[in-house]
């Protein structure tokens, strides 16, 4: 029972402690760090055991081939670049030594809609941020109106099922973390009375 009690001490602390973390350096997460993560992920509520997530790992060398590619279809979709934007865009994956593209496949499902699925995936990625806080690894999940243009998702190479729904990126915090803001419970939480 103590056991039990310590670990769900560790697990709160976790929890109410966790922030976004946006500076990120070398090292990216080791192997073990990944599998933890990772396996985080699968235990993500997942009604009708779809298993509705997807995650690509990009590193070194691909980030800037994926940043030349969100900045070429944010051009498409969304006009020309100057040179700054173009070079901010480019560099938008370089923030972080790990960055996972996460990804909702949608199955047709007469009882599991697609907005399900796409919450199943949001808690996959919930649960790693958690389970990076917990190991030491600094993390957050960026999108931004690009994100979800369905021209990007082709070209990364998403299958037409697919949905592009953010970019988790990974790392090393620099610096000390930033505090987690207090919040009064009771300002979200009501009892439901009948209108």
């Amino acid at each position: 029972m103590q056991e039990q009690i310590t670990n769900a001490a560790a697990v709160l602390a976790a929890l109410y402690s966790r922030v976004s973390v946006s500076e990120l350096v070398e090292p990216a997460p080791s192997a073990g760090q990944r599998q933890a993560i990772f396996r985080a992920a699968l235990r993500a509520p997942d009604h009708g055991q779809l298993r509705p997530w997807r995650f690509l790992l990009v590193e070194g060398e691909d980030r800037i081939t994926i940043g030349n590619v969100i900045a070429d279809v944010e051009e498409c979709c969304y006009g020309p670049l100057g040179e700054s934007q173009r070079n901010k865009a480019a560099g938008r994956l370089l923030r972080a030594p790990l960055v996972l593209l996460v990804i909702a496949r949608i199955t047709p499902h007469a009882k599991i809609p697609e907005i399900e699925q796409v919450m199943s995936v949001a808690a996959a990625v919930q649960n790693m941020l958690l389970a990076a806080h917990a190991s030491g690894v600094g993390a957050i999940w960026r999108t931004g109106p690009v994100t979800f243009e369905r021209l990007l998702a082709e070209k990364l190479g998403l299958a037409p099922d697919e949905r592009l729904l953010g970019f988790l990126y990974l790392g090393t915090p620099k610096g000390e973390l930033k505090t987690a803001p207090s919040l009064d419970v009771d300002n979200f939480f009501k009892t439901w009375t009948a209108p």
